[in-house]
């Protein structure tokens, strides 16, 4: 019995009773998946980084833009030009605080699309229609409310 082992029996290091740790020690099935795991890790892994990086474009943007306005002695609540998709490029390449805050904004609302278009083209390879479905329903869903959305801006 000693500190590091304090039931007194030593486990070999190698040999028959001895289990590898770790991600090679798992076995894994013909399709890549692991036993005991839930499908779709793959989808999942990719979605999430997705949704990160999107998250941290936009905050990136955001804070670009606010800097931008506080360089420019704007006040936030001043008000802004309304979204104009033509002036979006100049308004990046001339460092104006109004191509970042919309640009910024345009990517929170396209990351979480974003999303939803990723799952339906893994449903799809997966082969999960009633998934595939759901998804397009919702991506119509999207699509109606910024037609709609446009309608009732004019």
């Amino acid at each position: 019995m000693t500190a590091l082992n304090p039931g007194g029996q030593s486990e070999p290091a190698t040999g028959a009773n001895s289990t590898p740790a770790g991600p090679a020690a798992e076995p894994s099935r013909e399709d890549g998946s692991i036993p005991g795991r839930a499908p779709g890790g793959d989808l999942d892994r990719t979605i999430a980084r997705l949704l990160t990086r999107g998250t941290y474009l936009s905050i990136g943007l955001l804070a670009i833009g606010f800097a931008l306005l506080v360089r420019a002695g704007i006040g936030p609540l001043d008000g802004g030009p309304p979204f104009d998709l033509a002036r979006l490029g100049g308004d990046l390449v001339a460092l104006r605080p109004d191509g970042f805050l919309w640009l910024g904004l345009v990517a929170v609302v396209a990351t979480p699309t974003a999303r939803v278009v990723a799952s339906l083209v893994g449903y799809i390879r997966r082969g999960e229609p009633r998934m595939a479905l759901i998804s397009t329903m919702i991506l119509g869903i999207i699509t109606l409310s910024v037609v709609l959305a446009k309608g009732l801006e004019g």
